[in-house]
């Protein structure tokens, strides 16, 4: 079962592989977000252009993979086209962008140069703190605090470390105590939204824009949760934060349906019609999988650390069968079927979407490296 299973992952990454260098060739310094038909080029709306660290994250993946010297010179073409962004006050996003292009050719390579980059983009993050109500801004609206940003912060207490600018850890960590108290709920599960009053500070409702209400449980900020914080543990080796990635990986685990594919919302009606009813998506269940694998080597229970690992791999056994990869579907372009990006625009549903296929190829590699530490280890 084990060897069938890691064949599986490996033709995965391989048709990863073959997917990603098709787009590279036929869209040269392109950044798509979701597919439409399976296709990446089309006139649909981007809503916040937030994903373009994804696909340099990718090449950079794969360069690492077979140390390959053509994936790398792409992975440092695709992240030079990025760095224009590291002084972006428009988007909360900087960590998906430079924490997957910039900081892996910086850990390659040790330029200081490459670290500078990071760390102007780490401090521009940093300028959407507000005072009043501890928490980073989102893109929306200054009152806003969107669950997404749990992934952006660790950019923040990078750069903290690397500069020892207290200041940023202040702000840094008080956005996460923020979101812990205010839309990560007692269950575990997460709101999308935190909405407070810019006069006083005062949080005042939970709300959504991509989950189905103010009071469900959208799956791919749920997941957002679980990975953000559990990056903060691993930058800080703060026990509060891994307790809230612990209580986001309860949340998911106890609720994950029988096969292993989240939908797009925990509390969809599954008796309505598709996209509000039981829409899948396989991008929420990637990042979801790529977090429990690290959640398995953070957590001090051995009993969660067997949990977390048997649920990430049913998530990849699923997502590598052809009903998810697409890779026995003539036409698709993408790597993963069945994502969605905004139900309620109805951009990118039932499609492949970006940060689907860049963590999906994270977990998947992942499970591998896990796999050969364990061999050698024998």
């Amino acid at each position: 079962m084990h060897d069938a299973r890691y064949l599986k992952y490996d033709a995965a990454l391989d048709f990863a592989e073959r997917q990603t260098a098709a787009l590279v060739e036929q869209s040269p310094d392109y950044f798509p977000i979701y597919t439409v038909n399976g296709r990446w080029r089309h006139p649909g709306e981007l809503w916040t252009d937030w994903t373009g660290g994804f696909l340099a994250g990718l090449l950079w993946s794969f360069a690492r993979r077979k140390n390959d010297p053509g994936w790398r010179a792409r992975a440092e073409h695709y992240s030079k086209l990025l760095e224009h962004r590291k002084s972006d006050r428009n988007v909360h996003d900087l960590g998906f962008i430079f924490l997957n292009s910039y900081r892996p050719w910086f850990e390659l390579t040790g330029d200081a140069k490459l670290r500078d980059v990071i760390v102007e983009a780490g401090r521009t993050l940093a300028l959407r703190f507000m005072e009043r109500g501890q928490y980073l801004r989102s893109f929306v609206a200054p009152e806003s605090l969107f669950i997404d940003i749990m992934m952006n912060v660790p950019l923040i207490f990078w750069t903290a470390r690397e500069t020892g600018d207290k200041d940023l850890e202040r702000i840094a960590l008080a956005h996460c105590r923020t979101t812990r108290d205010t839309i990560v709920r007692p269950d575990g599960s997460t709101a999308h939204e935190g909405i407070f009053d810019l006069e006083t500070g005062k949080f005042l409702r939970q709300t959504t824009h991509q989950g189905l209400a103010a009071d469900s449980a959208w799956a791919r900020g749920l997941a957002w949760s679980m990975y953000g914080y559990s990056q903060v543990y691993a930058l800080t080796g703060s026990d509060e934060m891994l307790a809230v990635a612990e209580r986001n990986a309860d949340y998911w685990i106890t609720h994950l349906p029988r096969d292993h594919v989240p939908y797009w919302d925990f509390k969809a009606d599954l008796t309505k019609p598709l996209p509000w009813g039981p829409q899948k998506d396989t991008s929420a269940g990637a990042i979801a999988a790529s977090a429990l694998l690290d959640l398995e080597l953070q957590t001090k229970d051995d009993d969660r650390a067997v949990i977390y690992r048997q649920t990430a791999e049913a998530m990849l056994d699923a997502l590598v069968e052809p009903e998810y990869l697409a890779n026995q579907t003539p036409g698709w372009q993408g790597i993963l079927k069945h994502g969605v990006y905004h139900t309620a625009k109805d951009l990118g549903v039932d499609e492949s979407v970006m940060w689907g296929e860049f963590f999906f190829v994270e977990a998947l590699l992942k499970a591998e490296g896990r796999r050969k530490g364990m061999i050698s280890a024998k």
